[in-house]
Order: C-alpha cells, then sequence, then structure tokens
C-alpha cells in the first residue's frame, strides 16, 4: 500500500483534455502532461484493501497495488520493472484500456477509484525518458523458429515473450505497417503512431523480424508455415465486422468504420492517397451506427474533418450514469461514459433502429429510421418499435461501428483447417494450441471482439503455451 490515510485526504484527480478549439484541429493526442506531484497523491489513494480486487478486475493480473505504493516512494525503476513483469505494453493500456481495474478498486465502492490507469500510464513514460526501456535479448537462443500471424497487441505480446525465450520470431501482418488496430484502428487523437514504433525497435533488437504487406492465406499458403515454422500462432483478429442489412445498402457513401479510420491514419503517416479513393466526412451529413468507442474513433475523426453534421446512432437504450443493480462492484458496469470525441460535438441517441437507407442516382441521401424500446416478455429482453416513431435524417456519409462477429475464414482459418467455436471464433484448448498440432492463436481470434488488456493477456498466454511445446517446459509467465 502507499500512504494509510491517503484515500482520506486526496480525492481523484486526471490529466486535463486541451481546449476542444484547438485540438479539433490537429490531429495529437488529446491529453495535456499530468504533474508528477499530482500523480504522487493519486498514487498515495491506495488503501489497504487487504484483498486488491483490481487484480481480479485486470485479465492480465498487474500487481497494482505494489507499483502505486513505489510511485508514491518514488521508486520508479523499481515501479517500471513490477509493471513490466505482467504487461509488455503499458504506453498501449495506458491509453487505450478502458481500466476494468478501478472498476474492481475497493475504494471505488463508496469513492471515486484510484487513477490506476493514469500511474501506469506515468511509469512507462517516465522509465522512457529515464531510458530505462532497453532491448532484452534472450541469453541462450533454441534454435526454434516461430510465426506470428498478425501484429496487434496480442500478436506483438506473444512475439516479444517467445523471442525473449530465445526463439527465432517472425511477425507477418497484411497491412503495409506494423501494428494492427493499434496502427490503423487507433486514431492518432487517442494514441500517436510513434508510441508503436518505438516498442518495434526494441523488439528489432530482440531478434524479432517484421514481415509487413505479406498476407497469409493469399499471398503465402497458410501450410507452407507448418513446414516453415515449428510453431505458428495465430493472431489475426476478429476482422469481419457486423454489417447493416437494409434496403439501399448498397448506395454509395456507406462505409464500415475499418474502411473509414485506417485511410486517415495513413494521410496522418504521410502517405498519398487520391482523393477519389479517399473517405471524407468534410462538409457532409454524417451518421454512425454504433455506440462504442469505435463509434466515438470515427466521431472524433469526422470532426477534424470538418463534417458540418455528426449523428451517432446506437440500437439499445442510454446507459445509466451510476452502476445498475444487476451489475454490482467488482464488476465492469455498462455505465454513460463522456470520450474525448463526445465532447467536441455530435449528437448520441439511443433506441434507434435503420430501417432502410435511399439515395439518388446510386449515391446515399437518407436514413429511414424507427425508435425502439425493449420490453420483459418471460423474463427475456424483446426490442419492439414504437409505433409512430418513424423519421427520416439526411445523411451524406453512413459509418457502420456496430462491432465484429469473429475472423475472416476464407484464406489463412479455412487452409489450416483449424476447429471453430459455435460463435465462428478460433478453438483453442488450456495452452491457447489450437485443433492442429503446432498451431496455437490469442487475442480476438479466439476470444472474440474484447479490451487490450485481454488481447496481452491471450497474447502471454499462446507464448507460454508454444514454449511450453517446442521445449517441453516453460518458464514465461501468463496470465490464463
Amino acid at each position: 500500500m502507499a500512504k494509510p490515510t491517503g484515500f482520506l485526504e486526496f480525492g481523484r484527480e486526471t490529466p486535463t483534455r486541451r481546449p476542444i478549439a484547438e485540438r479539433v484541429h490537429d490531429w495529437l493526442e488529446v491529453y495535456e502532461d499530468f504533474p508528477t506531484d499530482a500523480l504522487n497523491k493519486q498514487a498515495a489513494r491506495c488503501m489497504d484493501c487487504g484483498i486488491p480486487f483490481c487484480h481480479q478486475g485486470c485479465p492480465l493480473g498487474n500487481v497494482i497495488p505494489d507499483w502505486n505504493d513505489l510511485v508514491y516512494r518514488n521508486q520508479w525503476e523499481e515501479a517500471i520493472r513490477r509493471l513490466h513483469a505482467t504487461n509488455n505494453f503499458p504506453e498501449f493500456t495506458g491509453r487505450l484500456c478502458p481500466a476494468p481495474c478501478e472498476a474492481a478498486c475497493v475504494l471505488g465502492i463508496n469513492q471515486d477509484p484510484v487513477a490506476i490507469k493514469q500511474v501506469e500510464l506515468t511509469i512507462i513514460e517516465h522509465a522512457y525518458r529515464e531510458g530505462w526501456i532497453v532491448p532484452e535479448p534472450a541469453e541462450v537462443k533454441t534454435g526454434k523458429r516461430v510465426a506470428v500471424i498478425g501484429s496487434g497487441p496480442a500478436g506483438l505480446a506473444a512475439a516479444q515473450q517467445l523471442a525473449r525465450a530465445g526463439h527465432d520470431v517472425t511477425v507477418f501482418e497484411r497491412a503495409d505497417r506494423i501494428g494492427g488496430l493499434l496502427r490503423y484502428g487507433i486514431p492518432d487523437f487517442k494514441m500517436e503512431k510513434h508510441f508503436v514504433d518505438r516498442r518495434m525497435e526494441q523488439m528489432t533488437a530482440e531478434g524479432v523480424t517484421f514481415r509487413a504487406s505479406v498476407n497469409v492465406g493469399i499471398d503465402i499458403d497458410a501450410k507452407q508455415m507448418l513446414a516453415d515454422y515449428e510453431a505458428v500462432c495465430l493472431a489475426g483478429g476478429s476482422t469481419k465486422p457486423r454489417d447493416l442489412e437494409v434496403p439501399g445498402r448498397d448506395l454509395r457513401g456507406v462505409h464500415f468504420a475499418m474502411e473509414y479510420l485506417p485511410l486517415q491514419n495513413k494521410r496522418n503517416a504521410g502517405d498519398e492517397i487520391a482523393d477519389d479513393a479517399f473517405i471524407s466526412a468534410q462538409g457532409k451529413r454524417v451518421v454512425i451506427l454504433g455506440g462504442g468507442d469505435t463509434g466515438a474513433d470515427c466521431l472524433g475523426t469526422a470532426l477534424r474533418q470538418g463534417a458540418t453534421e455528426v449523428l451517432q446512432y446506437e440500437l439499445l437504450p442510454r446507459p445509466t450514469a451510476e452502476r445498475p443493480q444487476g451489475q454490482p462492484w467488482p464488476t465492469y458496469p455498462n455505465l454513460y461514459r463522456v470520450s474525448s470525441a463526445h465532447e467536441e460535438g455530435g449528437v448520441r441517441d439511443y433506441s434507434i433502429l435503420t430501417k432502410s437507407l435511399s439515395g439518388e442516382d446510386g449515391v446515399l441521401k437518407k436514413l429511414h429510421a424507427v425508435r425502439v424500446e425493449f420490453v420483459n416478455e418471460g423474463g427475456r429482453q424483446v426490442m419492439q418499435e414504437v409505433p409512430g416513431s418513424e423519421f427520416e435524417v439526411e445523411c451524406d456519409l453512413l459509418l457502420l461501428a456496430m462491432g465484429f462477429v469473429g475472423p475472416e475464414q476464407p484464406g489463412m482459418v479455412e487452409q489450416l483447417a483449424v476447429q471453430l467455436t459455435d460463435r465462428g471464433n478460433v478453438w483453442a484448448d488450456e495452452n491457447k494450441m489450437t485443433s492442429v498440432a503446432g498451431v496455437f492463436t490469442a487475442g480476438d481470434m479466439t476470444r472474440g471482439q474484447s479490451l487490450i488488456v485481454w488481447a496481452i493477456a491471450e497474447g502471454r498466454a499462446a507464448a507460454r503455451g508454444i514454449d511450453a511445446y517446442l521445449m517441453g517446459e516453460s518458464a514465461l509467465e501468463s496470465p490464463i
């Protein structure tokens, strides 16, 4: 624990966001620096709770009270060692994770929880400034070759763990740059991409080989991987988007979020993209379907591109501001949250079902919808349309951010003929091995669409499974 009376003396405080009028005109991260002395007080709020449920809330099993205490005592170098013991990439989670650890914080039962996420982020950035983040190559090489397919957080975590265990690791990525959703699914205003680049530099020095623009299953037969490598890890994510099956879906101007977001990131990275290939919201009336994080990413991007109007619709009812009765502490509650993008503009609306789209000359012009309500029928929540609530809105650009339904099966998954679950994800045993010997899986590809902390935890678990498969035993840590 940190200061015994800290939670009684200090209130919760987190970094402020840059002024809206400033940040909507650039692609830089929205948060301002947080003073070290203020962070020291936040770490001091970690109380002597007896059983730290924050451990249970974090899929990585981060020993949060330990590094809170170390930060409070200004023992930063030991703090980053404790943090890295369970989390390969705290600079990613500290920016992008919704912090289920804070929802499980014991202090959060009747006060604001400890600002765990901010302490985590400050530890890693402090460590980088001090030069403590250096390559950690294996002292002994095993001679075993492992292919990791997919370079999102799950694939990167698996690759780093395996390289440090002494294996020769090659990471394959079908996009033109390494990083998966970190690179092309997350807008720069949430995480600038030089944070990914500096980890790649470390991992390259640790012996990891990166091969971008290689689509396994298309450019290379997936079965060839089994001949070229002693083990393969599938970490390609849950990339098949949920579609909108309504009349007018084929009109020009309707796009999946992951068709839209990567293009802006590519331009920010300096790529030249022709205007007729670029999807822009400039001067357009935009509707976003989906009220989650991806929808908010689309919102912030559209506002920065100069949309004249942005509406964000969600099928489900608006969440409550307080923890619902059915989601008691220490579970992660579904609450009404306001992201930085929501502060910047747009209108959010709930309980809306899209019925059809209409246009002129093949181009989208209007969205037609109806309001719905959810009623209890025999213990089940059933959606019903509200009579007389039909409406239409003018729409030039419709962005579908309604989630993902599983991994893409044509190509790699079909070629390897791995067993799938009832939900279409790649099946894995307790060691993260698929139904095919030597083929392992991690992240959203096996778990389904989930959090970045789960992706890293899955990657670490797969690395341990692969290491044990190759060597007969493993000293790698795994949270799963």
